[in-house]
């Protein structure tokens, strides 16, 4: 039986793959294509990126949140929360 990979593993994983996408949007600047290809491939390591964060809020939820709220500091780790997704608004 093949061993469940990790949180980590996971986002090890998607980073790789983002930071190839990104690799592959330099050479096409550098290379001049078409702009419209730019832009495709550049939504990629975009989509990408969001993946990888919603990996990382979830494993911040279930880990570092519930620790927080169990230590009663259930304020801060709030507002941390919604400080970062005001950030992405």
């Amino acid at each position: 039986m093949v061993e469940k990979k990790t949180q980590k593993d996971q986002i090890v994983r998607r980073l790789k793959i983002a930071e190839g996408h990104l690799k592959k949007v330099r050479k096409m600047v550098e290379n001049d294509t078409y702009c419209i290809d730019v832009l495709h491939q550049s939504q990629a390591v975009e989509a990408a990126l969001k993946g990888i964060d919603t990996l990382v809020l979830n494993n911040h939820l279930n880990t570092c949140v519930v620790d927080a709220i169990k230590k009663g500091n259930s304020k801060e780790v709030i507002d941390e929360i919604m400080a970062i997704l005001k950030k992405n608004q």
